[in-house]
């Protein structure tokens, strides 16, 4: 592989990333695309998958071929554009599956338990004080919902099948190896639950798929759990909720404009709010890194890239020739 093979960053890489692909391409970085010229070397992108990646950076780049992005989401990435170009994409999967279940039972059980609100309470001296932290919701009891039995999806499941609860989900159609009752709509899922875990993909086919009627039907015992795309949920319809007490809480890990999260969010206790960090540990994001790595150096070693997207399947190959 030519050394001469220049590689865009976006956004911030740890130090592992950054010295890896140091060491393979001719490397360049950038905060976010805004701060990217024209470049007509870049041959390479490989972002942490937050950053906007649309049609006019693309213009700005005419020689790139390929896009790792270090997470499972491309919703911000133009696929559609990316097909059209001929641009290979490659994402992260499976890598995350288990850190994700894990952060995600976490997060319910701490927003069931109010174990933040426990903890300031403890911390603020009132138990110390005399005062009893009062009595929390239960797990016990409860129907959990999954809203997309995906590969994260299905871990969450396994996962909860420990807990003996019910568990119900809707997916795009029936997956024959679940056990679990399937719905085929959200409404269906949300009638038939009380705590509903949200693991759909971003993008436009889901935005506000999490809406007023969804709430609704939760009831006033209902949990809300997000660890997908803050676009996934109607904001201001779940605000709403909370506060009119239509559901009884919710554990949020992503938010429709990251990372500023709504005053209104903040104002409520019956809230668990985490600032996007499902995947944060340095084993699991250490793994996505090296994948996205491993994407970059098969496109430019003349292979397939290993992990690329599902729209990408079919594409001409556009890779270049091995070199030495």
């Amino acid at each position: 592989m030519s050394e001469q093979v220049r590689v865009l960053t976006l956004g911030d890489m740890g130090a592992h990333e950054q010295a890896a692909l140091r060491a393979r391409f001719d490397l360049v970085a950038a905060a976010d695309a805004a701060a990217v010229g024209r470049d007509d070397t870049v041959r390479g992108i490989v972002t942490r998958g937050r950053t906007r990646i649309d049609a006019a950076l693309m213009d700005r780049l005419p020689g790139l071929e390929t896009i790792a992005t270090i997470s499972v989401g491309y919703d911000s990435i133009d696929v559609g554009e990316t097909v059209r170009r001929g641009i290979v994409v490659s994402h992260t999967p499976d890598v995350l599956n288990d850190e994700m279940a894990d952060f995600t039972v976490g997060l319910l059980l701490a927003t069931l338990r109010r174990l933040p609100a426990a903890e300031r309470h403890l911390r603020a001296g009132r138990w110390r004080n005399g005062a009893e932290f009062p009595y929390s919701p239960s797990l016990r009891g409860r129907t959990i919902g999954i809203a997309g039995l995906g590969r994260i999806g299905g871990v969450i499941a396994r996962r909860l099948e420990a807990f003996d609860v019910p568990i119900a989900y809707f997916a795009r159609s029936p997956r024959a190896a679940s056990p679990h009752a399937y719905h085929d709509s959200l409404l269906s899922l949300a009638t038939a639950c009380d705590t509903l875990i949200v693991v759909l993909p971003g993008g436009a086919a889901t935005r506000h798929a999490i809406n007023a009627d969804i709430l609704a039907a939760l009831g006033p015992d209902g949990v809300l759990i997000n660890v997908a795309r803050g676009s996934v949920v109607d904001e201001p319809a779940l605000i709403a909720a909370l506060q009119r007490g239509d559901i009884l809480g919710a554990g949020l890990d992503v938010f429709a404009d990251e990372p500023r999260v709504p005053d209104a969010l903040l104002a409520l206790e019956q809230v668990v709010l985490l600032p996007h960090v499902g995947t944060a540990t340095h084993h699991t994001r250490g793994r996505m890194g090296q994948l996205a790595i491993d994407n970059v150096i098969a496109w430019f070693d003349g292979r397939d890239v290993l992990t690329p997207i599902p729209e990408c399947a079919g594409l001409p190959s556009r890779r270049p020739p091995a070199r030495p």
